[in-house]
Parts: structure tokens; sequence; C-alpha cells
């Protein structure tokens, strides 16, 4: 009986070692940062573009068009896509209130496969008698089918 007992010990070990050595750890392909930045940046050029054009409707697209998407600014949060939407449409109810926008962008961060983080300031030059703003952004983006948007977007004037 016992040399039964120390022939599946050592039959188990054997196996044991055996699975151990074939065990290999699967990597999901490496990130091309730069790559996926670039895109990132060419999605707020485009964003920039549509604001500059007069088209919000535009301009939203590269939000994620989820009830998810929180959007908070000096005067409040937004949950939503619509929502921030129509925060949009009354706060820059014109092409004169919308101005001329530009993005300095500080830091375009790409975490992982599916996610992002942007780091800048906005500047929207207006004619008078209204001012001209400016002020920090940072925005969170997720890659959806494919394709970033913005989930998350918190602005300082």
């Amino acid at each position: 009986m016992q040399n039964r007992q120390i022939t599946l010990l050592i039959a188990f070990l054997v196996c044991l070692f055996v699975c151990l050595g074939c065990t290999e750890t699967v990597q999901p392909p490496p990130i091309n940062t730069q790559a996926e930045a670039s895109q990132i940046r060419a999605l707020l050029d485009a964003q920039v573009g549509d604001w500059n054009a007069g088209d919000i409707e535009a301009f939203m697209q590269s939000y994620w068009k989820s009830d998810s998407l929180r959007f908070a600014s000096g005067n409040g949060v937004r949950e939503g896509w619509q929502e921030t939407l129509e925060r949009y449409k009354t706060t820059y109810p014109d092409k004169a209130n919308m101005g001329e926008l530009t993005f300095e962008l500080y830091d375009v961060s790409v975490l992982s496969a599916s996610a992002a983080t942007v780091f800048g300031r906005f500047n929207l030059k207006r004619e008078a008698p209204l001012e001209d703003l400016t002020g920090l952004f940072t925005l969170i983006l997720r890659k959806k089918d494919g394709v970033w948007v913005i989930v998350h977007d918190h602005t300082s004037a």
C-alpha cells in the first residue's frame, strides 16, 4: 500500500511540474500609444473644426452617446449625452456666443488599449461685447467599437 501511495505522489508531482512548465501567459498585443494618441488628437482637432463651423451637433459626436456620459463644469454636472448637448445649446445659442475655439493639449496619456486621458486648456475668442473664455479641462476617453469617445469631461473656466 505504501508503494502505491508513493507512486501516486510521484505521478502527481510529475504532472504538477509538467503543467507548471506548460503554462504560458497570454499577453495582449502591445499598444501603439503614439498611434492611439494621434487618433485622440485628431478627434479633438475635429471637435475644434466642428465648433468653429458653428456645428454643436457634430462637435458632440466625439462624446459617448450614453446616459452614463458625465460633463462637469463650474456651473454643475450634467449626466448623459442629451443633457450635455442641451447644456451646450443653451450656453452657446449662436455662432457669436460660440466664438473661435482652440485647444492647447498639455498631455495625452494612453493608459491601455481602451482608456486614455487628456489634460489641456481651451481658449474661446469672442467678439465684443462678449468676453473671451479660457480654462482647463481633463477628459477621460474610452475606445468603444474601435473608436475613441469622451466619457467624462471636467472643464473649469
